[in-house]
């Protein structure tokens, strides 16, 4: 069966998948197939339905619209979309998606946050937030990712993003959504089939030998979080959807 794009949207039900004017068909083609390929892999390893994938159909897709230099991809609070540039996205997927989900995840999980917040940074600040079973796994996550394995102090991941902060004289990769989503990225690269246009880079990169991806333990307790999380979210959606309710969160 041949992969298009209007084939993605169907299956997963994204809100839009917009393509740049630039984009030949053959270059369309061939990102339909690598995304489709790339979903496949996201979705089997977090062991979720398409839903989760477009975060209930808020989620857009770009592909090789407007762009900025240095930058091969990003995502867009306001508009709730992922963009990837035509030529320089591959690999990006998976770190983009996840800051869509925490931006989604955040409404659902935390009492009136404001609009351009991620559950990450909302749980490094104590923001109120709602009881749930669900809600308690997500923030193991963040505890895996963001402090070290007593919880008494921050984690080698935030120690090492910091460093660079400072030698950069910037805040990026320090930011916890950041660092979450690069956790996210290995926790992905590790489970996942091999697929580049998902993740590359958390093993044997630059970023990675300057210790901006979870290392050693601290690694395979972000990866079990993830998984804990994920596969707990999957069977309640999939207990819901049999009684023809649910969300989410």
């Amino acid at each position: 069966m041949s992969v298009s794009f209007i084939h993605i949207r169907r299956q997963y039900d994204f809100r839009s998948i917009e393509i740049g004017r630039w984009v030949t068909e053959p270059e369309r083609d061939r990102a339909a197939v690598r995304f489709h390929g790339a979903l496949v892999a996201l979705m089997k390893t977090l062991q979720v339905p398409e839903a989760v994938i477009s975060l209930k159909s808020t989620l857009g897709l770009q592909y090789g619209i407007g762009g900025q230099p240095g930058v091969c991809a990003h995502y867009i609070p306001a508009t709730r979309q992922l963009a990837l540039a035509k030529n320089a996205g591959a690999g990006s997927l998976a770190h983009e998606w996840f800051h869509a989900f925490d931006h989604y995840i955040a409404s659902k999980v935390f009492v009136q946050p404001s609009k351009g917040s991620f559950a990450s940074s909302l749980w490094l600040s104590s923001h109120q937030f709602k009881p749930h079973s669900l809600t308690n796994q997500l923030f193991r996550c963040f505890e895996a990712i963001l402090l070290n394995k007593d919880g008494t102090s921050p984690s080698e991941l935030f120690v090492a993003s910091r460093n660079a902060d400072r030698v950069q004289q910037r805040l990026y990769w320090a930011n916890p959504e950041e660092m979450c989503a690069r956790a996210f990225e290995a926790f992905i690269e590790d489970q996942a089939p091999r697929n580049s246009f998902l993740v590359q880079g958390t093993r044997d990169s630059e970023e990675a030998r300057m210790g901006l991806y979870p290392l050693g333990p601290d690694r395979e307790r972000v990866s079990s979080a993830f998984q804990a999380y994920f596969s707990s979210l999957g069977q309640a959606l999939q207990k819901a959807t049999a009684r023809s309710e649910g969300s989410l969160a």
